[in-house]
């Protein structure tokens, strides 16, 4: 099979959309597959042995870590020389367009997957006159195609409520090798928070104002003010990541047990997820919540808001804690019971654990090959 991946964001972006392209790309690869990749200016040439094509393009005003790609005329020549069997649209915008536009002229099959609730984003950017327009040109990209695919079930119900037609899901997968409780480092705590007996909360992703950090701002600041603190002292907040957001973050948590990390891969990322104690997500505007299944796979409770997305990935009160959306108070003192109860931690960890390693990557991407022919996706993405 011979596929063309058309996609407004790439590497060396590192986030759930360029992680689920990577491994579709290295799945194909893997299986003798042939793949090009029409992306954004500054990505690899080549990746998994594909040839990645690069769009000059324009940040996007509220979000300028994303770019509406133009696309070179050159692209549409690029398509039929390589003769795709299916073109496969990652969270289509103006480059994107185009990729649907060419598709249809050669005839093929053509997938979208919706990976970013852009227009949930709006209201973070005081830009709420937009949100509609924006659903509406999505929704006319998206059903312009022969399936959308969406990583939650949560999500795809938002999705047909919103108009969009031909709804699939296609989950993720954990690499549960990586993400594995074994990683624990007691050098790991000592480093990050003086001491590895205090409590360790955990946030991974970017730091944007889009995921609700300021939430969590709210409710370690409500955790750290307890009269009844943690075993082994005061809790200590870790974030893994970097953004737009940051130098604000920083702020809100000055004088505050906080540790700002960075950008974390590969063996350094499971290390801190094994090594905390709870992992805090605040976000309310998730389509899926990657980091939220590396977090379970690495046996680490969870706590989160009820949205979309994240309550697909825990089970309340089994793999982890959530609370009404936007209720910091309860997040605060969920975060914090947990914090006095390592047993319900552990308790939690385990199950989340055992959810997490039945979603594997494998399972993940043989269903995205299924959509590629044709066959319907969820049967098989739920195994």
């Amino acid at each position: 099979m011979r596929v063309a991946i058309v996609t407004e964001n790439f590497l060396p972006k590192i986030d759930g959309v360029t992680r689920t392209l990577s491994k579709a790309l290295e799945h194909l690869r893997a299986h003798g597959h042939r793949a090009i990749v029409l992306g954004p200016a500054g990505a690899p040439r080549r990746y998994a042995g594909a040839h990645v094509f690069t769009a000059p393009g324009v940040p996007i005003p509220f979000y300028p870590e994303l770019r509406l790609l133009l696309p070179p005329p050159a692209f549409a020549t690029c398509l039929q020389r390589f003769r795709p069997d299916v073109v496969h649209v990652a969270d289509p915008m103006v480059l994107g367009a185009a990729g649907i536009r060419w598709a249809r002229r050669l005839g093929i099959r053509l997938i979208s997957s919706y990976h970013t609730n852009l227009s949930a984003y709006c209201g973070y950017f005081h830009l709420g006159a937009l949100e509609r327009p924006l659903w509406s040109y999505r929704r006319h990209l998206h059903n312009a195609c022969d399936v959308t695919l969406c990583p939650s079930r949560s999500t795809a119900q938002m999705l047909v409520q919103q108009g969009f037609e031909r709804v699939e899901v296609w989950t993720r997968g954990v690499d549960a090798t990586l993400f594995a409780p074994e990683w624990r480092s007691d050098s790991w705590r000592a480093a990050v928070a003086g001491d590895p007996a205090r409590p360790i909360v955990l946030y991974v992703g970017r730091l944007s104002h889009e995921k609700n950090l300021l939430a969590l701002v709210r409710a370690f600041r409500q955790c750290h003010a307890s009269r009844a603190p943690a075993a082994g002292g005061a809790p200590h907040l870790v974030l893994v990541g970097d953004g737009p957001a940051r130098q604000d973050i920083e702020e809100a948590l000055a004088g505050m047990p906080a540790t700002f990390t960075g950008y974390l891969r590969g063996l350094a990322l499971a290390q801190a997820y094994a090594s905390a104690d709870v992992f805090a997500f605040p976000s309310l505007t998730e389509t899926f919540g990657q980091v939220v299944l590396e977090a379970q796979a690495s046996g680490l409770p969870v706590v989160g808001f009820a949205a979309e997305g994240i309550r697909d990935v825990v089970a309340n009160g089994v793999s982890g804690m959530l609370v009404g959306p936007g209720d910091v108070a309860a997040f605060a003192h969920t975060l914090q019971s947990l914090l006095a109860a390592p047993e319900a931690r552990t308790r939690l960890g385990v199950a989340g654990r055992a959810r997490a390693v039945e979603l594997s990557w494998a399972a993940a991407m043989s269903a995205l090959m299924c959509a590629y022919a044709g066959e319907q996706v969820a049967a098989r993405a739920a195994s």
